[in-house]
């Protein structure tokens, strides 16, 4: 299963005031994310949230696209209500409001994968992203 980290540039010193934000953030009933006609492309199968000094970063553990995890989320009033109360603890702004925006920022902001280890593949490296010819990676925004 692939695992994105999302960044987020927060302005320094603020982390109990953002640690208030997530503190009654729950996970939606159903992981399924879905697509426009209702199909199940993918399910968002946990999340975790870290945070130090100027640097705040959300893991989330996936089947499917990054996409369509982000057009999913977008959707959701408890990630938009989040998002708003965030804004004013940024130190960049990040163009939450719209569907499309929220999947540019989010897969915009993903950090490379360089290694994901899991008991559940037997603990070989997960299926590196698309690379060239020789097998070496290519750098991706949404790499996982």
């Amino acid at each position: 299963m692939p695992i994105a980290a999302i960044t987020y540039d927060i302005r320094p010193d603020c982390e109990d005031e953002i640690a208030a934000i997530f503190s009654g953030f729950r996970r939606v009933g159903n992981p399924g994310v879905t697509d426009a006609q209702g199909r199940t492309v993918g399910r968002i199968l946990g999340t975790a949230l870290f945070i130090r000094g100027a640097t705040m970063v959300r893991f989330i553990e996936y089947e499917g696209r990054l996409e369509d995890v982000a057009r999913f989320m977008a959707g959701q009033p408890g990630v938009q209500e989040v998002e708003r109360r965030l804004k004013p603890y940024l130190s960049a702004p990040r163009h939450t409001e719209t569907v499309e925006g929220f999947v540019a920022t989010l897969t915009g902001s993903a950090m490379r994968c360089l290694s994901q280890l899991s008991v559940r593949d037997g603990g070989a490296p997960a299926a590196a992203p698309a690379g060239s010819a020789d097998g070496t990676a290519r750098p991706a925004a949404a790499a996982h």
